[in-house]
């Protein structure tokens, strides 16, 4: 069985690699008008994507998922169309591939600069979410790159109907379908295999739990983009204004549970907290959240709390889970951040400036906030379109990664027959 994943994997590689190099040649126009094929495509598939995406939810039901997950696995009505207007959204953007920055003559008479161009072959490995399929088949493309796409085993059967779709929008427009192609396989056996292709696969994004990002980080042979956790916090400062601290605090944590930019950790300064808690831990109450304090926390909030242990400071809960700490203002909240974040998305609430400008600067995350909420660190509200994930990392592509992300860069060389002296 092995042998025969191992074969199919690298037959999928050879035509994704032969996929790719018809793509990187594609005007901007052929690759919009392949994205709008693919859009009319999954528009004509939405009931046989939700009666498959059915079909994984009671499954996963009968295998004891969590809600957390089950929400994650579902594609509602408004996620399918949200779905369909971000492939829409992404014709939309600029092309970053060709695009030439810092050309430039050197005093041999030469022009040197440098010029946007693909990755090649994608690969991206998964967990639950099916939208993800559509969201990485469609930067994919528009940046140039093929795909290789192994979503997790619990989302099979939705991502084989969206994958169906996306092929038949690709080839309706005259591309290759192999361009996207979806590990059929549910066999852990094919990961494995996955991340040994690096003749075939030029970069590997995982998205999912710490197991998943902590093996495809030790075991793949090509380069990784990847983020381990969103331990996202909001510090509200004693400068902040209280009814935006509320909302943004409530919205953070409880408009999705299991999402990597909820916030986990709520700071808040000893100036404010008596105002502030009470009112917020009515909120959680009502919303079923479980509230870990510290000891100022608890003072505060008596009952509607527990202790919070160490573990609490470092843990993504990805549930109704909040821990809280009562700081003693800016410079130990950002402390907390940079000892115990993960460099995911990390926010304060206040009207200082000096504040603001101080906490941008000082905390080390890849999204850093003012007076808004944790859960706009997305590649669709950042206007990407969609993202392919968000990177933690600190190499070019760091945050949401859309488009340029999803790309290189390499040295042009402008000449009329120079010749070195």
């Amino acid at each position: 069985m092995e042998h025969d994943i191992q074969r199919t994997l690298l037959e999928m590689g050879e035509r994704a690699r032969s996929a790719a190099r018809v793509l990187a040649a594609q005007p901007t126009a052929t690759k919009n008008n392949a994205l709008e094929a693919i859009a009319q495509a999954l528009e004509d598939a939405r009931a046989a994507i939700s009666a498959a995406n059915e079909e994984d939810l009671a499954q996963g039901r009968e295998n004891g998922l969590d809600e957390a997950l089950l929400d994650r696995l579902a594609l509602t009505p408004a996620r399918l169309e949200q779905m369909i207007e971000g492939v829409r959204q992404i014709a939309t953007l600029p092309d970053p591939v060709g695009e030439i920055r810092e050309l430039r003559y050197r005093p041999s008479g030469i022009q040197v600069g440098k010029m946007r161009v693909p990755l090649g072959v994608v690969g991206i490995i998964y967990e639950s979410r099916p939208n993800v399929t559509v969201d990485a088949a469609a930067l994919c493309l528009k940046s140039g790159n093929a795909a290789i796409l192994r979503g997790g085993s619990e989302a099979l059967r939705s991502n084989l109907a969206i994958g169906e779709a996306i092929e038949r929008g690709l080839r309706e427009a005259g591309l290759p379908g192999e361009a996207v192609q979806i590990i059929k396989t549910a066999d852990r056996a094919a990961v494995g295999v996955l991340l040994t292709m690096d003749r075939h696969v030029d970069v590997i994004i995982p998205r999912g739990g710490r197991g998943l990002i902590e093996r495809v980080s030790a075991e793949a042979r090509m380069p990784v983009i990847k983020h381990l956790d969103g331990i996202c916090h909001v510090y509200i400062d004693d400068r902040a204004d209280e009814a935006k601290a509320i909302a943004i605090a409530d919205n953070a944590k409880t408009h999705r549970y299991g999402v990597c930019n909820a916030m986990e950790t709520l700071l808040v300064a000893e100036g404010v907290a008596e105002r502030v808690l009470p009112p917020l831990a009515a909120i959680y109450r009502d919303k079923g959240v479980e509230l870990r304090g510290c000891p100022r926390a608890l003072a505060i909030l008596g009952d509607a709390a527990v202790p919070a242990d160490e573990a609490d400071w470092d843990s993504e809960y990805l549930a109704p889970i909040l821990a809280i700490r009562v700081v003693d203002g800016l410079d130990q909240a950002i402390e907390h951040i940079n000892r115990h974040g993960s460099g995911h998305t990390d926010a304060i609430v206040t009207q200082d400036y000096g504040r603001a400008r101080r906490f941008l600067a000082e905390v080390d995350s890849s999204s850093v906030m003012v007076n808004a909420s944790t859960r706009f660190a997305d590649g669709f509200e950042y206007g990407l379109g969609a993202e392919i994930g968000i990177s933690t990392d600190k190499f070019h592509a760091r945050g949401p990664v859309g488009l340029e992300g999803l790309t290189s860069e390499k040295w042009i060389v402008l000449g009329d027959g120079h010749i070195r002296q």
